[in-house]
């Protein structure tokens, strides 16, 4: 039998598929039927709102959004933070603004990666160079 500790409460617990224990599964089911039935009451609320309505985090509602428990196709209100900077999006886990900074940030390592001394291939690196 393989145990471990609950990441959300600390508990021991019997390893399963979601790794929580089955009072925090019990609870995040909880959490989501109960933004799963407001969101059907009142569609149009944004995420904030449903937080406020529900008591449930604003985190564990972008994940349910993220598991696609919660779809936001249907709801123009609805949003979740990207992980970088927190702007609000409807689709992927970063904003446009913040996949260009990466890419760009990406191709500049990559440049530099090609651009050792005296480097004719990317592969390849003249050893003498560190003579003093």
């Amino acid at each position: 039998m393989n145990l471990g500790n609950c990441p959300r409460c600390g508990k021991l617990y019997q390893l399963n598929l979601r790794n929580l224990c089955p009072a925090c599964i019990k609870e995040i089911d909880k959490q989501y039927e109960l933004c799963s039935d407001t969101l059907r009451k009142t569609p149009g609320l944004s995420i904030n709102e449903l937080s406020e309505e529900t008591g449930v985090s604003t985190k564990q509602i972008t994940k349910f959004i993220r598991e696609g428990r919660i779809s936001i196709i249907n709801a123009p209100n609805m949003s979740y933070p990207c992980e970088v900077c927190g702007t609000l999006i409807r689709e992927n886990n970063i904003c446009n603004d913040c996949r260009q900074r990466l890419v760009k940030d990406v191709n500049s390592v990559k440049g530099q990666g090609r651009q050792g001394p005296g480097n004719k291939s990317s592969n390849t690196y003249q050893i003498g160079e560190w003579e003093s």
